[in-house]
């Protein structure tokens, strides 16, 4: 019996080692999501905890049982901590560190003085503790990847529980001096749980990894790389099916004169600007709960705004028009100011399709640039002008 229960923890060892070992060169191969990291060094420590308890199976002693629990421990704390960093971002090595001095605290006085058995006890309950709770913090985490992060939360659960029935059977027969490793069916149940679920939760755990890179390239290729804000190709494809009433409105900006500005200062200059007036809108028109703001491209920018009159849209600009003339913006012994040009338009009680609204907005914004620019237009309900005709120079 004790041969194939050391068996089992050395099949457990060699699982936990590989799965190390897969999840260093997935972490490696590109270093985004750090808590991979963190679970390398949680199996890590798991793996060494693991050979000391599979020694101690077959050569009882105190020094060995207080070893593997301080490794267990350890490991244990570092995947509750690298799922809290999952779902945070907070560093997780402070949070490991209390976690495993708290637990040694409580169970290596109990291994010391010879009451292993209650050591067991305690090492089994602090470690279904951590499990759920690294359950937990996948569970809370779900919406960003509901199966891979649901599939890891009921694994660990499921693992956390065998070793609470570990515990249970050792309270129930009263155990709590063993002088050897705690021998019964729920150990090796857990044994058994362990492997399966190290297996299932590697899996998982790689297909998050791929999850997660897939909606980074996502993002990638819907934000505009300067700014940060939508790119056209992002406004169009959320926005570009909806059909606007008459409580939302289309706001199109354009920077004026910003081919002088590349021309006269270069082009780091214009992206400056273009980035300073990217954090204007944001902050002139994201406290007004925008639907979108977006980067259409070039010196051109667009926000939609939900639940807004027409009047409340056209201040709602022209605050934005009036911070961003007001900046003074430094590039290297220069000063420079500049103004932005805006156009307005408003869904219609009926319904007209986004595309409509942005080009009335469009046309708008082209009657603000005829009319002497560093203004703000609103469109009347007039039909859209083509966006190809020829305008005047921004």
């Amino acid at each position: 019996m004790m041969l194939d229960y050391h068996s089992l923890l050395l099949a457990l060892g060699v699982s936990a080692a590989c799965l190390m070992v897969t999840l260093f060169g997935t972490w490696f191969s590109r270093r985004t999501d750090s808590f991979l990291l963190t679970l390398v060094v949680a199996l890590g420590l798991t793996v060494s905890g693991i050979f000391i308890y599979s020694s101690y199976t077959l050569e009882a002693g105190l020094v060995g049982a207080s070893f593997a629990y301080v490794f267990l421990m350890a490991g244990f704390s570092t995947i509750y901590s690298a799922s809290v960093q999952f779902r945070t971002g907070i560093r997780p090595w402070r949070l490991a560190a209390v976690l495993s001095v708290v637990n040694m605290a409580l169970g290596l006085p109990l291994m010391a003085s010879g009451l292993d058995g209650l050591g067991f006890i305690a090492m089994n309950l602090a470690a279904a503790l951590l499990l759920t709770g690294t359950a937990r913090q996948y569970w809370l985490a779900r919406p960003e990847a509901p199966g891979p992060l649901g599939g890891m939360a009921a694994l660990y659960t499921i693992s956390g529980f065998s070793f609470a029935l570990c515990a249970a059977v050792l309270i129930s027969n009263r155990q709590w001096v063993l002088g050897h490793a705690p021998d019964n069916w729920a150990e090796t149940l857990n044994i058994g749980v362990c492997i399966a679920g190290m297996t299932g939760i590697g899996a998982l755990s790689l297909a998050l990894h791929q999850w997660r890179m897939a909606a980074h390239h996502r993002r990638d290729a819907m934000t505009d790389a300067l700014t940060g804000l939508l790119n056209r190709r992002a406004l169009f494809e959320q926005h570009g099916h909806r059909i606007l009433g008459s409580s939302t409105a289309v706001i199109v900006f354009d920077i004026d004169r910003f081919k002088s500005i590349n021309d006269q200062h270069g082009h780091a200059s214009g992206d400056l600007v273009l980035k300073i007036f990217a954090e204007d809108l944001v902050k002139g028109a994201g406290a007004k709960r925008p639907h979108a703001i977006a980067r259409l491209g070039g010196e051109e920018f667009v926000v939609i705004l939900d639940n807004v009159l027409s009047g409340r849209a056209e201040r709602i600009a022209n605050d934005i028009s009036r911070s961003f003339a007001a900046r003074e913006i430094r590039i290297g012994e220069a000063s420079l100011r500049c103004t932005v040009s805006a156009g307005i338009a408003m869904g219609a009680a009926g319904g007209q399709s986004f595309e409509t609204v942005l080009s009335l907005a469009d046309n708008a914004l082209y009657e603000a640039k005829r009319a002497g620019r560093d203004r703000v237009e609103v469109a009347g309900y007039l039909r859209p002008v083509d966006l190809n005709d020829t305008r005047t120079s921004a």
